[in-house]
């Protein structure tokens, strides 16, 4: 697999005459889930074979027939192969994933092979940006306090006013902002619109992100981590930043900031948190991921008043599959053109073979 440090990539020369390619060429859709909305449901490769009649969809609605349709598969739409299944797709060409994560994808058979592979991330970003900007409104406005005392039949004014920290505005509140991804880049402007002060750390500072105040590089978290009143995460699961988010990284943040989460939960120390909300340490946080999905209900973070959980559901949205299938139908004219294809996973851009093979091996 060559370093794929643009998030285009481009497809071998065998695609090029679409013609020749589309008499044999064969699409295996598999993305069934037991959360409905996660299930792609009968339409897309219905609709995909209705707007590609000469490349033959296959569309199973569980994992069952994998087996059977894998090997002579060109391309193939989901989010689980297992490594026996890959070794029998000889004609496997292109993976995508609807998911961001392509973890499971990324065993060693996959990277060596130079397979293609790309994901879903740019249907997701503006759906999670959204979600991330009503966990901060929330916060800010400390409206689970609200919802409690509405519960209770209860005029919470007075305890509001004296709750640490009391309700705030989020005009001129910095936002410190871990990555500039397809969530990142939709924050921003979502953000902006608050009048927020709006600062990205990012690996590559060259890259810049367009609307912010300013970028800088990931490695001055610590620094910055004491300037932050919210501190929204949306950076990939790599070995630099699982578990980044650790007790002395959390002791770092004012006592009035507040933590949201939208992208794995493996970036933060759930224990080192539990303990920083139990102490009060920070003003609050958010959270709509975690390193165990579902969250255990004997799970401490179920009790924290000063916490926000969404069950993973910042990517929830009636349009969704729409969008999933605007990508694949493009993508795939791209494919057949012998075109670049969009969406490069970030666990692989700019990363070389053997770092990556070393990582994995770990």
């Amino acid at each position: 697999m060559k370093n794929l440090g643009d998030p285009k990539i481009r497809v071998h020369s065998r695609a090029k005459n679409s013609k020749q390619e589309t008499r044999n060429l064969k699409l295996l859709l598999v993305h069934p889930h037991d959360f409905l909305l996660w299930n792609a449901p009968a339409w897309v490769g219905e609709r995909l074979h209705a707007e590609f009649p000469n490349v033959n969809v296959v569309q199973l609605p569980t994992y069952d027939g994998l087996d059977k349709e894998i090997p002579d598969a060109e391309i193939f739409v989901g989010a689980s192969l297992r490594s026996e299944q890959f070794q029998q797709a000889k004609k496997l060409r292109w993976i995508h994933s609807p998911s961001t994560g392509v973890h499971q994808l990324l065993f060693p058979e996959v990277i060596a092979s130079g397979v293609v592979i790309t994901n879903g991330r740019t249907v997701h970003g503006m759906v999670v940006a959204e979600h991330s900007m009503a966990l901060i409104l929330a916060l800010a406005k400390r409206l689970p306090s609200a919802f409690r005392y509405q519960q209770q039949h209860k005029w919470g004014q007075g305890e509001m006013c004296q709750e640490h920290p009391m309700p705030r505005e989020v005009a001129g509140a910095t936002l410190l902002l871990l990555g500039a991804g397809s969530i990142g880049r939709e924050v921003i402007p979502r953000a902006k619109a608050f009048d927020m002060k709006i600062a990205v750390l990012r690996e590559n500072v060259q890259h810049g992100a367009e609307g912010a105040d300013a970028v800088y590089s990931i490695s001055e978290l610590d620094r910055l981590l004491p300037q932050a009143d919210f501190v929204l995460i949306s950076l990939p699961t790599l070995p630099s930043t699982r578990g980044m988010f650790n007790r002395e990284r959390l002791a770092r943040m004012k006592s009035d900031a507040y933590l949201i989460n939208v992208s794995r939960g493996a970036l933060i120390d759930e224990a080192a948190l539990i303990e920083c909300l139990q102490k009060k340490q920070i003003g609050g946080a958010a959270l709509d991921v975690f390193a165990t999905e579902p969250l255990p209900l004997e799970s401490p973070l179920w009790l924290l008043e000063n916490l926000i959980i969404t069950p993973h559901t910042a990517a929830l949205a009636q349009t969704l599959w729409e969008r999933h299938y605007a990508l694949i139908a493009e993508n795939l004219h791209h494919y057949l053109a012998g075109e670049s294809l969009s969406n490069a996973p970030r666990e692989l851009r700019g990363v070389c073979l053997t770092c990556l093979l070393l990582v994995i091996s770990k």
